[in-house]
């Protein structure tokens, strides 16, 4: 028998493109059109209502890029369309299918209320009220936003550089044409007739090719065909679309795969656009969708990043309104509970417990709602510190989607349990789809069932749907997807649901979930732990100084009464959180976002330090002399751990030059020898007799890589990297200055000046680098003589443990990880550290060959030099500074780290100043002192078990304490914590345990 399939998905193709689509709008009319372009950027809608328009027609050009344009649009609808359904036509210049990732716009009404967004595939504008004989007027914003990033095409490109005539008028050749502009009759029933048809043909393809079912919807997709008159389709959809009703009508299996589809649009705050685009992609996008919910009640919009909710309600009070509204109403769903969804692996431990601490209370002050999902679905992998945050933050549930992505292994669930460090779980979902901007084409479906990793445990998963990175959201055809496979055999069941409502039938209806412990590594985008040099120091630089401030200036109010600034700390902390974004901290956004944030972190600095400077100068005051303050959880030198005071003298280093043109120098503690190319050819711990470097190795060698990812330039490093290698061992000078070595390199179009010196057990290496390297990796590295098959590497609140060699392909893709002040390898009893101030990249790996592996090599990544998509990634000036730390056991790693990131600060003035609060185990880490937020006067204070074991402290305030509670990261009282009296029993803590104590002083100081 002749199978005609082929032909008949022919010819259902040709006649959906060229007859179908075309006739949902059959009869339309042209509208008038004017223009203003906008000189310089963006500006508020009610200078656009006041500006002097030109006239415009369709095809006429318009955009430079990241230029603004408006469109006056206005036209009456035909008396003879009355009772029609009728909306406007426009299109930009839509020319290519990628909605968020070139022009868009944001349709007004003449009073300058927003109504919706325009995008490919979203075109259409709402007639509201009286239409035939009546003239509409529409003012749209455009926005010229230029293709960084086509079809993976990663080629450098200029156009994400700030345009040069920011604060001028806009020039250069215009990026888009307008296509059209029209008011349109929609048919209905061929909308209908599209839709039933399209999920049937989609829902046919991913079928078996021997399916009955499938058979079915072909034959039934013929007769369809057969009863179009191509000619006037108009006439015949209702009749088409009556042969298509059995097959969508029969019901799906009892077993079917249930799918949750939550709408959604994954807005980057920043990444191929700056940050000003963002605030104008969510306000098109929050348009899309509240307008959407006005013709589908049912929908449920999933919308995280409390920061993206601020902007809205600063800019577009209206839409905020609206949203208000629907989040009343149950269909706009706040989720997140994080203030952006921010990189997990490189902020600080601290301000990833600010990311949930203000996310969520924005959510409650603003929308009254307590978020309990943590939606992360595109960050670049999950700290192991994560599930005890989530759960301190008052949330229960955990939704990712990034691990998808791995290049070697695949993730073995989709929901689970996940442990953390702590050994607290998360409920968390990997949406099986493999996808946050689903469209719930028939392809996504059936790919989240066949996927699905629980078969035979859990019958349930989440799909996100709705155009995202870019922003747009659901679309009304998405909608109507939804409708249809509901209940369409051969199908997953589609609900239109909530993530709570996902979440809550999840948990009850999996049987034995199986528990993931440690971190959630991608096997990808490791090069984000070191791309964008400047911002990531920007971050570290700005966390340690927010503690710093927090920590003054709380002394100050406590100690003298001092105004306390929770304004301007407010204000600050935000900033930070927001450029901890998941394409900002990490590297991967244009050269705009970088040379902006790199501006925002040196203001953040400098008001910090002011503020700092004031506190600390009024704490000090009166008397002669000086005093060091100590911000650090370690005392040293003789200054109390958060206190400030006279400094003991430190042992003094020496510093010889031998007739060979060696470098010794020696504190006591250590000798080391620098030899004549400046490399470390000797580190000897003086206190055991054994020597840090592996047998004829060199320490402190600065390496070199070229660096050619396969895709994904800033994002990745991939291993073959390795496969080449210069060691940068020339030197233009090696000298003394006092007993500090100086060396001297160049290379290539750079230069690197470091400044070796001497500090307790501690290498210090001072490096000043003036990199103008592309497509390289630079490296230091130091091959030490210890057998380590582990490393550990500071994580939020704690540390992690990675394997050293390649055992397994698990082991083996963790070639690049990430760590933050410290990383460690050691033997049982003796072991080293490596310290740092900005660098998050790292590796430890064992000696290949044949040889006994008793070296491990501990090598951070400096810089890198990827060219998209910033073609001139960092380069120029860096001040980097790390340090091998001799010895030192996990506890001493933990300490140096602290000590590197936060320089003590001597000050005029003869007052010492005890800490506000003290603990007395060595195990447990201050991480944070600090006034409560509600402005009570309350102090917080914030710790943690350091070294992975139990611990019990006592918390000694060292003012009148009138009560001391256990909170949550809000500092709420927690239900939980049972009836322990903080202040005079020991406070005992799980290994890594994270506790906040809220200390209310008594009623006197409160009086002062």
């Amino acid at each position: 028998m002749y199978d005609d399939r082929a032909v008949v998905q022919r010819r259902f193709e040709r006649v959906l493109v060229e007859r179908l689509r075309p006739a949902i709008h059959p009869r339309s009319v042209p509208l008038d059109a004017a223009v203003w372009h906008v000189p310089g950027e963006p500006v508020a809608v009610e200078e656009a209502l006041r500006a002097d328009y030109a006239p415009a027609a369709v095809g006429q050009p318009w955009g430079p890029p990241w230029s603004t344009t408006w469109f006056r649009l206005s036209g009456t609808v035909p008396q003879a369309w009355a009772g029609a359904a009728v909306e406007a036509v426009v299109d930009l210049g839509f020319d290519i299918d990628r909605p968020g990732f070139q022009c868009e716009g944001l349709v007004h009404t003449a009073e300058g209320v927003p109504i919706k967004g325009l995008n490919p595939r979203n075109a259409h504008i709402p007639l509201r009220g009286e239409q035939a004989g009546h003239r509409q007027v529409w003012f749209v914003e455009a926005a010229a936003n230029p293709l960084i990033l086509g079809d993976h095409d990663f080629r450098p490109t200029g156009l994400g550089d700030p345009p040069p005539w920011l604060g001028g008028r806009a020039d250069g050749a215009a990026l888009y044409r307008l296509a059209r502009a029209d008011l349109a009759v929609r048919d209905e029933a061929v909308a209908g007739l599209v839709a039933d048809a399209e999920v049937l043909d989609q829902l046919m393809r991913q079928l078996p090719a021997d399916s009955p079912r499938r058979g079915e919807i072909l034959r039934a997709l013929e007769r369809m065909l057969d009863r179009l008159d191509l000619h006037d389709v108009a006439a015949t959809a209702p009749a088409a679309r009556g042969e298509l009703a059995e097959v969508l009508a029969r019901p799906a299996h009892a077993s079917a795969h249930v799918i949750s589809a939550v709408g959604h649009a994954h807005i980057d705050s920043a990444w191929l656009w700056p940050l000003r685009e963002t605030v104008r992609k969510i306000a098109r996008t929050v348009a899309n969708v509240t307008d959407l919910m006005r013709e589908h009640p049912q929908l449920r919009f999933a919308m995280s990043q409390a920061q993206q909710l601020a902007w809205l309600e600063t800019h577009q009070p209206a839409l905020f309104e609206r949203v208000r509204e629907q989040v009343r109403a149950g269909r706009f769903v706040p989720v997140g509970g994080m203030w952006v969804e921010s990189d997990t692996n490189m902020p600080g431990g601290e301000a990833l417990a600010r990311q949930f601490a203000h996310g969520k209370r924005f959510f409650l002050e603003k929308f009254g709602v307590e978020t309990e999902e943590v939606w992360l679905p595109d960050s670049f992998g999950y700290s192991a510190a994560l599930p005890q945050l989530v759960r301190l933050s008052g949330s229960r549930w955990f939704l990712t989607q990034k691990i998808s992505w791995n290049q070697t292994n695949k993730f073995p669930h989709h929901t689970f349990w996940w442990e953390g460090i702590d050994g607290t779980r998360v409920f968390t979902h990997f949406p099986p789809a493999d996808t946050y901007n689903a469209e719930l084409s028939g392809a996504e479906l059936a790919h989240a069932s066949s996927n699905f990793a629980e078969h035979g445990f859990a019958t349930r998963s989440l799909v996100p749907f709705g155009h995202g990175d870019g922003g747009g959201g659901p679309t009304r055809e998405m909608i109507e997807r939804a409708y249809r496979t509901a209940e369409l055999e051969g199908s997953p069941k589609v609900r239109l649901e909530s993530p709570a409502e996902f979440f809550t039938a999840a948990e009850a209806d999996h049987r034995g979930p199986a528990v993931w412990s440690g971190e959630l590594y991608l096997e990808l985008h490791r090069g984000t732990y070191t791309s964008q040099a400047r911002t990531k120091q920007g971050n570290r630089r700005c966390e340690h100084l927010l503690r710093e401030a927090e920590l003054w200036c709380a002394t100050a109010a406590i100690r003298l009464g001092s105004d306390h600034p929770y304004e301007r700390l407010d204000e600050l902390w935000k900033t930070v959180l927001l450029h901890q974004f998941h394409d900002i901290l990490p590297g991967s956004s244009i050269a705009w976002v970088h040379r902006e944030a790199e501006a925002t972190y040196q203001r953040v600095i400098g008001e910090l330090t002011e503020l700092i400077t004031a506190a600390q100068r009024e704490l000090a005051a009166g008397g002669g002399g000086e005093v060091v303050f100590n911000a650090a959880p370690h005392e040293r030198d003789g200054v109390p751990a958060l206190g400030a005071g006279p400094v003991d003298g430190r042992a003094a280093s020496t510093a010889t030059e031998r007739p060979d043109g060696a470098l010794v120098l020696d504190n006591g503690l250590l000798r080391v020898t620098l030899d004549e190319r400046g490399l470390l050819s000797s580190v000897l711990d003086l206190e055991s007799g054994r020597e840090a470097l592996a047998a004829g190795a060199a320490g402190n060698l600065l390496q070199l890589h070229p660096d050619h990812p396969n895709a994904w330039d800033a994002w990745d490093v991939d291993e073959f990297y390795r496969h080449r290698v210069r060691d940068l061992t020339e030197v233009d000078r090696v000298e003394l200055d006092g007993t500090t070595a100086v060396v001297a390199r160049s290379f290539g179009d750079s230069a690197v000046i470091q400044r070796v010196s001497l500090r307790g057990r501690t290498v210090e290496v001072d490096t000043d680098v003036d990199w103008h390297e592309s497509e390289k990796l630079l490296k230091a590295a130091f091959p030490l003589d210890v057998h380590a098959d582990r490393s550990a590497a500071e994580t939020q609140f704690g540390h992690v443990h990675r394997p050293t060699h390649a055992n397994t392909s698990w082991d083996a893709a963790k070639f690049e990880i990430c760590a933050h002040r410290w990383l460690h390898v050691g033997e049982t009893g003796y072991g080293h550290a490596v310290v740092n101030d900005s660098t998050y990249g790292h590796e430890a790996t064992r000696s290949t060959g044949p040889e006994a592996a008793t070296t491990t090599t501990v090598r951070l990544s400096l810089l890198r030099a990827p060219r998209f998509p910033d073609p001139e990634t960092d380069h120029g000036r860096h001040r980097l500074r790390y340090g091998l730390v001799v010895g030192a056991d996990i506890a001493e790693a933990v300490r140096e780290g602290y000590r590197i990131n936060l320089p003590a600060r001597a000050v005029a003035g003869g007052n010492s100043v005890p800490p506000l609060v003290t603990v007395d185990s060595a195990a447990v880490v201050i991480e944070s002192v600090k006034l409560a937020d509600d402005r009570s006067g309350d102090v917080l204070v914030r710790m943690y078990e350091s070294l992975g074991g139990r611990a019990a402290a006592t918390v000694r305030p060292s003012f009148p304490v009138a009560s001391a509670t256990r909170t949550d990261l809000l500092e709420r009282p927690l239900q939980d914590a049972g009836p322990e009296d903080l202040l005079s029993g020991p406070l005992r803590l799980r290994p890594f345990e994270i506790v906040t104590v809220r200390l209310t002083p008594a009623a006197d100081r409160r009086e002062r």
